[in-house]
Formats: structure tokens, C-alpha cells, sequence
């Protein structure tokens, strides 16, 4: 009895598995190179991207994955990021969201145009419950706290022009939220 087995029981049969350093994989810093092996492009960024060489390896990485479907290169581009150095990733992050980045992927740019509508509506909505808050104010009415919460944390548009309008002759402002 006694032998190499694998681990699972097969005697004679011994594994040993391949190991890769940092060494053996390499720096690409170049779109062009990236461009002929985007996974191998997205490893370099991983093993490289807390190295002198981050932003530059980082860079190319992120080039080519925008040409990937985009299941590929949401996950790729949340890989090499997170592989970065954090004054690299800073660069990085910045360059996708100043528009210097162009978005590549239909998946990508579907969910940045829903987070710039998202974010629109919120900024909408904050608005008009800041607008039922100062009607009050320069109407004199005192605003209690947990009015002033409920208005606040308000997201729906018509319920806010809604409470608009009352605050225009609430004399109390809980007849302004009152249903």
C-alpha cells in the first residue's frame, strides 16, 4: 500500500501544481500589446498594479477591456481597479468619470446613464422638499422636526408639488404632509 497518490486516492499519479510569480507574468503598458491578449493584459494589472508600473499597465488594461462584451468588462474593469495601488486607482477612477474615458460597452453606458438619471431625480426631488421647507419658513410657520424629516425624505415628484401647494396657505405645517 504505501505510494504518491493525488490526493483523491489514485495511487502512482502525483500532482504538482504550476506556480507563477510575479516575475513570470508580464508588464504591459502598451494598448497595442493589451489589445492581442486582453485576460493576459487584466493579469498584468492584477500582479502589476500595486508596482511603479500600475497606472501605465493600469491604463492599457482598462483600453482594451472597453472593447470586451459587456459582461467582460464590467467584471475586468472592477478587477484591474481593485488590483491598483490607491494613488493609481485614484487616476484611474478619475480619468472613467471626467469623460476622458470613453465608455466602450453598451453595459456600461447604460447603467452610467441610469445612475446620471437617478442622481437627477434625487437632486429634483431634494430640491422641491427644500422648496416646501423655505415656503414655510418665509411664511412664518415653524416646522417641526418630524414634518420636516417626512418632507425631507420624500422622493416622489407629484406628492412634493402637491405639498408645494398647501404650503402656499398651510397655517401648520403638518397639514402640509396630512393625507
Amino acid at each position: 500500500m504505501g505510494g504518491a497518490t493525488d490526493g483523491l486516492g489514485h495511487p502512482g499519479v502525483s500532482l504538482r501544481p504550476i506556480v507563477l510569480g510575479p516575475d513570470a507574468v508580464p508588464v504591459i503598458r502598451d494598448v497595442s500589446e493589451a489589445t492581442r491578449s486582453p485576460e493576459l493584459a487584466v493579469l498584468s494589472a492584477r500582479v502589476h498594479g500595486r508596482s511603479d508600473a500600475a497606472l501605465e499597465v493600469g491604463k492599457a488594461a482598462l483600453a482594451v477591456v472597453r472593447t470586451l462584451d459587456d459582461d467582460k468588462a464590467a467584471l475586468y474593469t472592477d478587477m484591474v481597479l481593485f488590483s491598483m495601488r490607491a494613488a493609481a486607482r485614484v487616476i484611474l477612477e478619475d480619468l472613467m468619470a471626467n469623460g476622458t474615458y470613453r465608455y466602450q460597452s453598451d453595459f456600461t453606458k447604460r447603467y452610467v446613464a441610469q445612475g446620471r438619471d437617478e442622481g437627477r431625480a434625487e437632486g429634483r426631488a431634494e430640491g422641491k422638499a427644500l422648496a416646501v421647507l423655505a415656503l414655510l419658513a418665509a411664511r412664518g410657520v415653524e416646522v417641526p422636526s418630524p414634518v420636516r424629516a417626512t418632507v425631507l425624505a420624500c422622493t416622489d415628484a407629484a406628492t412634493l408639488d402637491a405639498w408645494i401647494a398647501r404650503a402656499a396657505t398651510a397655517n401648520v405645517a403638518s397639514d402640509v404632509i396630512a393625507e
